[in-house]
């Protein structure tokens, strides 16, 4: 509540850092429902414009102003809470896998792990202390799926199981995904994270055929359906992050760079993509400063992933097939459920005779 009404400049950020560990000591929720009172009645009386529905064939955009951002965590709490029901459950002991260097991915037990991306940690708070006008100050920086605008996720998985929305958002598809982290591999930032113990390989062949689910950022695509904005978007006591369509949001972020000399990073990425920040540091000084490696993406420029022919190529030869696999998945997932559904009944017909 303090924090709210202190006008935000670089140097007050170790202040206001310091403010937010003292709220710390607070359960989650309760620190969620302090953090959001700074803005929480104002954001609560928005309506939320019709073109942030997941129905949109508008691409949505989201603009992350990092002048703004106080490393609070409020997000990464408040996408845990509003994605629980989505996280994995995985079965133990794991299936051996074939050959034996496929390596297991077991987050399950290290839930809590908040300072980079997990299947159970979709989005997380990236530091950078640099110098900047002589000054040492913390840049703090959401990272998320940067959801490109040609998903190289999206085009090259061979079982069809990750998506690009008209809405512009990059979903995975956890009851079709077989974990093989080819969504991994091709991304620019290697975003999304694996579980092993779950999903389609374990009923079809165990040992060879995957070996988990990936899992990243969907921007709540669930709750935009509902006409509500992104989790973390709502819980943000700074407003740190705005939404809508991409048009619009590139053309707010290219005039305040005019304007103030920031920055911006996503607008060209990888052939642009639909997460643009903003800041009044070049982002090459902060790709120097941030932690990298697994789970802790860059920040580095890079070119667009989908111009190059080859990979072109292959996402025109495996469409068919991650169609006709994607089909297949859903058959088998239908009929899954029905059995299911009948075992239930027969189920409950027992227990009442």
């Amino acid at each position: 509540e303090i924090a709210s009404h202190i006008p935000i400049k670089f140097n007050n950020y170790l202040f206001l850092r310091e403010i937010y560990m003292t709220e710390k000591i607070l359960s989650r929720r309760d620190f969620l429902t302090k953090s959001a009172a700074g803005a929480g009645t104002a954001a609560a009386a928005l309506a939320v414009p019709d073109v942030l529905q997941a129905s949109s064939q508008q691409e949505l955009a989201t603009l992350i102003d990092l002048s703004k951002c106080i490393g609070c965590e409020a997000c990464v709490y408040a996408c845990q809470d509003a994605n629980e029901h989505k996280f994995p459950e995985p079965q133990k002991p794991f299936p051996e896998m074939f050959p034996k260097r496929a390596k297991v991915s077991d987050w399950s037990e290290k839930r809590d792990v908040t300072d980079r991306l997990t299947p159970y940690n979709w989005l997380y708070i990236q530091r950078a202390r640099v110098e900047q006008n002589g000054e040492e100050i913390e840049v703090n920086i959401p990272r998320r799926c940067m959801h490109c605008q040609e998903p190289p996720c999206a085009h090259l998985c061979p079982f069809g199981s990750a998506h690009k929305h008209e809405n512009g958002i990059t979903t995975i598809d956890a009851d079709l995904c077989m974990g093989g982290a080819k969504c991994t591999a091709v991304c620019p930032w290697n975003i999304p994270q694996r579980q092993t113990g779950v999903g389609l390989y374990l009923d079809i062949a165990p040992a060879v055929a995957g070996n988990g689910v990936m899992y990243k950022c969907d921007r709540c695509i669930d709750r935009l359906e509902q006409g509500q904005q992104p989790a973390c978007i709502e819980a943000c006591p700074q407003n740190v992050q705005k939404i809508g369509p991409r048009e619009e949001i590139l053309k707010e972020a290219r005039a305040i760079a005019e304007k103030t000399g920031a920055y911006l990073y996503g607008a060209d990425e990888n052939g642009g993509t639909n997460t643009i920040y903003i800041s009044p540091v070049p982002f090459e000084k902060l790709n120097q400063a941030i932690e990298k490696g697994p789970g802790r993406p860059h920040l580095k420029p890079v070119k667009n992933t989908m111009a190059n022919t080859d990979k072109l190529t292959l996402a025109l030869a495996l469409a068919p097939f991650a169609g006709i696999t994607a089909a297949l998945g859903k058959a088998y997932k239908k009929i899954k459920d029905i059995t299911r559904q009948e075992d239930q009944s027969g189920e409950h017909e027992n227990n009442n005779a």
